[in-house]
Order: C-alpha cells, then structure tokens, then sequence
C-alpha cells in the first residue's frame, strides 16, 4: 500500500474480511480510508461476486470500484482444511474480523463468534446479516430491495401512481454504517477495557432503525405517512415545483417566519399569511392541494435561476433538483476540492470522492482498488508460506 507522510487515525490495525456484495464492503473501506490494513479474502478465480455486477467503470464493477479501495485481495477456498488454516493464521494477527457470509455459513466453517472467541480473545468479530443470528428469520437471504420491502419503506416511496425502490442501498449502507461504527466502537472498549466485544448488525434492523419517524407516526396516528413523491408527507409547502423554463426546483418551508417570507416576498400574496386554511403547520397540510396550485402558478412566471434567486432574497431554502450528471460538475465538490484520482486494477484511474469525515492533519487513504487475488503471494509469504508452498496450495486451487 501507499506510504503516507501522516500516521493515518487507524495505522497498526488489521482487519481480515470475508465479504462480498455491499454492506461489508462499505464497512471495511471506510476502516480502510482511516488507514487500517484491510485484508479482503476472496473466492479463487471469480472473487468478489460485486465485480460481476456490471462493467462500466473502464471495464470494472461501479459497486466494487466504490466500496474496494485501500484493499488488499487474499484469495482462499474456505471449503478447504488448507484455507481455513490460512485464515486461522491470519486472525491470530488481527484486530477485528468481519463477515457477510450467507446465514450460519461461518459458524459451520468454524469462525462464528463464539468459536473466535475461545481461540482468539483479543479479536474483535463483526457479523452482517440479513435479519440477524436469532429469531425465525435467521436462516433467510436477504437483500437490499428485499429489505426496502420488509421495513415498509417501499410503500412511502414513489407517489400516488406507485412505489419505488430508493435510487441507492440504503439497506446496505444503513447496515455497513452501524457495522463501522461498532466496530470502532469495539475498538475503543478493547483500548480502555482490554475486553474484546463481538459486533453484529442486520441489514433489517439498520433500516429499521432509519424507519423509525414513519413508524411513530403510523403507530400513533393511525395511518401512515402518504406516497407523495418530493412533497412532504407532514411539512407544506415542501416539495419540487417546475420553473418556466422546465427545471425543477424544490423548497421547504419549515416554520412561521418562511411561510410570512414566502407568502410576502415569492408568492406576492400577503394576504395568505392570515389565511385560516394556512394558519399552522398542520392546516397547511390539510389544505396542501390549494398551496400547490399556488406555487405551482409562481413557478410558472419565472426560471428556475430567478426562482432560486428569489427564494434564496428570501430567507428560503431551495435547490435544483439535479441529475447524476449534475451532481457529478457541483460546484461545491469541486472547490473543496473533494475527488481525488484511485487507480484501477487494469491500471487506469478515476476520480472518486474523498471520505465525508475530514479528520484535521490525518488525510484519508485512497489508494489502489485491487485486481482479485492481487496480494496473495505476498500476504502468504508474511505468514512464513515459501515460494513452492505457495505453488502447491495454487495448484491444489485453494488459493
């Protein structure tokens, strides 16, 4: 890996990963962007099977060129007595284990944390599942989309013509977020304790977790929030509307004094601040159709930069409703200077976003995403494997 002038925050830990697909991933790069040794233990030959989910980025995965820099690529058949071995050596020399491997299949290869547990005290294991190790879904495959479903959060995406999946794997990242900051936070109880904690997150329950406003308001509401698309289920106005010139631009209005600026400096009716069908929050919603059909006709007589111009004179927040496109030219990753070149196993390079958390003095790490099984011979020499040792183990195709 590349050298850095500045000891990174995580410079000394190693953590070995059996992981595929997102969530585990996630977790283990940002470990990574912190400056720990991320070994990632792959299927000999195919790896990863996130490097098969597409080809777009210069012949690479675009899910494996996110989640894998900073890595370095260990190949092992784990179905082997050979690769297990391996991996036994190495989690004698790491900090932290994680896996995402399918419901009870690292119990039954010996690695459960309970096992790990026994035979390494001071090795702290992360497990990420579907809906966790316990309870009646234990033993059920889940992914991102399916996980959307269960939760409830497909029903209040979309609008009245549907559902929608969210654009991105929230599940995942739900989950690989809470598995990060377990682990981190099992680091620390291990450097202030001595006492080496087992981490475990589901992907079901992360979620769950971000599902938490809906489920307050439908428990005690008595409904649930409704499928609105970019309008608000419980804040008006609050939503996107079209300018005259095509481009969507979305506002919020989040307390009396917007809705007294809106009404007066946008909308040109000040008539509406005493309005009794919009005299609270809650009557605004109640009478949403008829604040739309407002704003939507004041939209209608301005571009979108006037728009923006108007509501920003006002004290409002706004902001353009972007494609990837846009997104990618924002001004505001470009001044802070927020894409930084990664190198691509075939050897190429793209820009790829530098972590959010800026860490003062303690630049992030973003090195090489890696070719599988690139480190193998390497990492198995450092744990004493000759030159014809290693030969073997590729001809016996456990690596």
């Amino acid at each position: 890996m590349t050298g850095h002038p500045v000891p990174l925050p995580l410079t000394g830990v190693t953590v070995v990963s059996v992981e595929q697909a997102v969530a585990a991933p996630f977790a283990t790069r940002q470990l990574a962007d912190l400056g720990a040794r991320v070994i990632k233990v792959e299927r000999p030959g195919e790896g990863d099977f996130a490097r098969r989910y597409d080809t777009t980025v210069d012949g690479e995965s675009s899910y494996f060129v996110w989640l894998n820099r900073s890595k370095e690529s260990l190949t092992l058949d784990l179905k082997s007595a050979q690769g297990r071995e391996i991996l036994e050596q190495l989690l004698g020399g790491a900090d932290v284990f994680v896996q995402n491997l399918a419901p009870g299949a690292a119990a039954r290869l010996g690695f459960g944390a309970a096992d790990l547990a026994e035979r390494h005290p001071s090795l702290i294991p992360c497990s990420i599942s579907g809906y966790g190790s316990s309870g009646p879904w234990a033993n059920r495959k889940a992914y991102d989309l399916l996980v959307q479903c269960q939760t409830g959060l497909v029903s209040l995406t979309g609008n009245e013509h549907g559902a929608a999946r969210a654009g991105v794997s929230v599940a995942d990242i739900a989950a690989g977020m809470y598995a990060y900051s377990g682990i981190l936070t099992a680091l620390y109880t291990r450097a202030t304790t001595g006492v080496a904690r087992a981490v475990e997150v589901s992907l079901f329950e992360a979620l769950a977790e971000w599902m938490s406003q809906p489920a307050y308001y439908t428990r005690h509401g008595g409904t649930q929030p409704p499928r609105i698309g970019t309008q608000h289920a419980t804040i008006a106005p609050y939503g996107a509307f079209t300018a005259a010139d095509g481009k969507d631009v979305l506002f919020s209005i989040q307390n009396e004094r917007e809705w007294v600026a809106l009404c007066e400096r946008f909308l040109e009716r000040p008539e509406l601040v005493d309005d009794p069908r919009f005299a609270t929050g809650s009557d605004r919603v109640a009478h949403r159709d008829e604040i739309n059909a407002i704003v939507a006709e004041r939209f209608g007589r301005s571009d979108s930069r006037e728009v923006e111009k108007l509501l920003d004179e006002a004290g409002i927040a706004n902001a353009g409703v972007n494609d990837v496109e846009e997104f990618l030219a924002h001004p505001v990753l470009s001044a802070r200077q927020r894409w930084q070149d990664v190198r691509l196993p075939g050897g190429g390079a793209v820009p790829a976003l530098l972590p959010p958390v800026d860490l003062a003095g303690a630049p992030a790490r973003m090195d090489p995403v890696p070719a599988v099984g690139e480190h193998t011979e390497r990492i198995l020499g450092e744990l004493g494997q000759s030159a014809e040792d290693i030969a073997g183990l590729r001809a016996a195709k456990v690596i």
